[in-house]
């Protein structure tokens, strides 16, 4: 494989991991009651706000899906499917991070209501059972539509590319993903809060990607089970070197 490829294949990884691990956050406190580092919730947001979406996703589109174009223009349905789910990534991404600020204010700053309405502790289990809800649908919509959305890329579009790309073409896609470097393994301004939420991920993801419980195919998710295990996202020789 040629280096951008691998590039690309290591950032799926690394966002898989941030997904995996915002949904397990997620689910352990609605589903289980656990309670909820808010920061690092927040953090993963940040994390896919800043990297994903604002690099390499636009990188994908100026680079990898330009040249795929002209040498494959069969593959054009395909590519504009994947250059639209960028564009509607940022705007479920809003609305993950809208729903994550409505019940955190929902747990630290609980509505007081009337005396002669609702008690207290009664408005503030509904709303927060609302909230709560809402959110781990938002995570679990998110996460559900980028993995689906890797897989395509990894499966079609990058074995397409490995194919029919010149030298040229790879050195063009070699210079523009080797010009940055994921957050979380340590560059930007913000490297140690990124290398510490990447810590925190670790911890929290399953094999391949961390060292956290195996994932259950009971837990209701085979999808994200099945590209784990299948050893996507970066799973060869040169990616995991790099890791």
């Amino acid at each position: 494989m040629h280096k951008a490829t691998l590039t690309i294949l290591d950032e799926h990884r690394s966002l898989a991991a941030v997904l995996h691990g915002l949904r397990y956050l997620a689910r352990n406190a609605v589903k289980r009651g656990a309670t909820l580092d808010f920061r690092l919730l927040e953090a993963m947001v940040a994390y896919i706000e800043g990297f994903p979406e604002a690099c390499h996703h636009p990188k994908e589109d100026a680079y990898l899906f330009r040249l795929l174009r002209l040498h494959a223009p069969d593959a054009a349905p395909t590519l504009d499917e994947l250059a639209a789910q960028h564009r509607d990534g940022k705007n479920r991404l809003a609305h993950l991070g809208r729903a994550l600020a409505e019940y955190r204010e929902c747990v630290e700053i609980p509505v007081p209501v009337d005396a002669d309405a609702l008690s207290n502790s009664g408005w503030g289990r509904i709303r927060c059972l609302t909230a709560a809800a809402a959110f781990l649908d938002s995570v679990e919509s998110y996460a559900t539509f980028h993995w689906k959305h890797m897989r395509i890329e990894e499966d079609v579009v990058l074995p397409l590319a490995e194919k029919t790309f010149s030298a040229a073409d790879w050195a063009e896609m070699d210079a523009a993903f080797s010009s940055h470097q994921d957050p979380l393994h340590g560059a930007g301004t913000n490297g140690g809060d990124f290398r510490a939420l990447f810590t925190r991920i670790v911890n929290l993801a399953p094999a391949p990607i961390g060292l956290g419980p195996a994932l259950d195919a009971a837990d209701g998710d085979t999808t994200t089970l099945e590209l784990l295990r299948s050893g996507r996202f970066g799973q060869d020789e040169g990616a995991a070197g790099r890791a």
